[in-house]
């Protein structure tokens, strides 16, 4: 389980072997052995008892920002695999393998983005059935482009190029999305912090949980999350996490259209500030709590039944296991 203080003022210790979590005389305690993650969204008094347990436990502990960004996280000091993997990740943009895997992200984003569609078409009997189809083969034409690219370019050569692929079938995406929001909660393209409407805040914060989970995997499987291959290299930016990211970012997409299409969202769970939206207490319980069950759901994976949630960590591992063989 995801351990998540949610909650202003909450105490944070260690009760034996479990995690003890302290607020207004009320007082709970969580086996570190149920505990696979700890989230802290808002003010927590932490003591370092609680963060020993975690590290002796492989349990990471995040740090969240208000719109979901992860600015902080408590791991132990052991990296995930030998050094040579995150030398050859510097190769990567000089060779045929950054290109090779770049183009499997983001095909496979958009395939992602693709089924997502067809599904909301298969639910539907009126004339937005034939648009949600003509998006589609929107998207499938950046597939292609992308697809025709040859293995033997280096990445650093199309960057530009695939990256307005990619920006091209997000926003065909993101605009066939809105149309089937309802009414009130329709949206104008993607917006960030602060975004600029209900269905983008949730998104966002969604967003930024999946980022601190898929830098977790990369640790563990010993990839380096700051050597990135798309995303250019900067001080303090995981660019792997941002490469990587666009693989799962349906998980996220599927989760926040069904709170709003089943009416699960309401107004009272975003407050207005200065330029936008921010996504309060309440709402981000519901975002959690349906992401939480949404990935312990299985599904059929490359030949394996596995939880959506190990499928990040199962990719990290056969991505380091590529690099470090330098074969495709």
């Amino acid at each position: 389980m995801k351990l998540i203080v949610n909650s202003e003022g909450v105490y944070l210790s260690k009760v034996g072997e479990c995690f003890c979590l302290k607020k207004d005389g009320q007082k709970q305690e969580i086996s570190a052995k149920k505990v696979e993650q700890i989230l802290i969204t808002t003010s927590t008094a932490l003591t370092t008892d609680a963060i020993e347990l975690a590290v002796e436990n492989n349990i990471d502990i995040v740090f969240l920002k208000k719109y979901g960004q992860p600015f902080a996280r408590v791991w132990h000091s052991k990296m995930g695999s030998i050094s040579t993997i995150r030398k050859k990740q510097l190769e990567l943009e000089e060779n045929i393998m950054g290109t090779t895997l770049i183009k499997e992200f983001l095909t496979q984003k958009m395939n992602n983005q693709i089924d997502h569609l067809n599904v909301l078409a298969s639910n539907r009997r009126d004339e937005r059935k034939l648009i949600i189809k003509e998006a589609v083969e929107k998207i499938k034409n950046q597939v292609n482009n992308i697809e025709s690219i040859e293995n033997t370019t280096k990445i650093k050569d199309i960057r530009s190029s695939i990256q307005g692929y990619e920006g091209t079938a997000s926003r065909v995406y993101f605009k066939m999305l809105s149309e089937l929001m309802p009414e009130k909660y329709k949206f104008n393209g993607r917006s960030k912090n602060p975004a600029k409407d209900e269905f983008n805040c949730m998104l966002n914060y969604g967003y930024g949980i999946m980022y601190s989970n898929v830098e977790m995997a990369c640790i563990i499987a010993g990839l380096d999350p700051y050597i990135g291959i798309m995303h250019v290299d900067n001080y303090n930016r995981q660019a792997l996490v941002f490469d990587l990211i666009e693989m799962y970012r349906v998980y996220i997409d599927k989760i926040v259209f069904k709170l709003f299409s089943t009416k699960q969202v309401k107004s009272e769970h975003f407050d207005e500030v200065e330029g936008g939206f921010y996504l309060n207490k309440s709402g981000k319980e519901i975002l959690i709590g349906e992401y939480n069950k949404y990935m312990e759901s299985k599904t059929k994976y490359k030949g394996r039944n596995i939880e959506l949630q190990n499928i990040i960590q199962f990719d990290c591992h056969n991505i380091a296991n590529r690099i470090l063989k330098g074969a495709e």
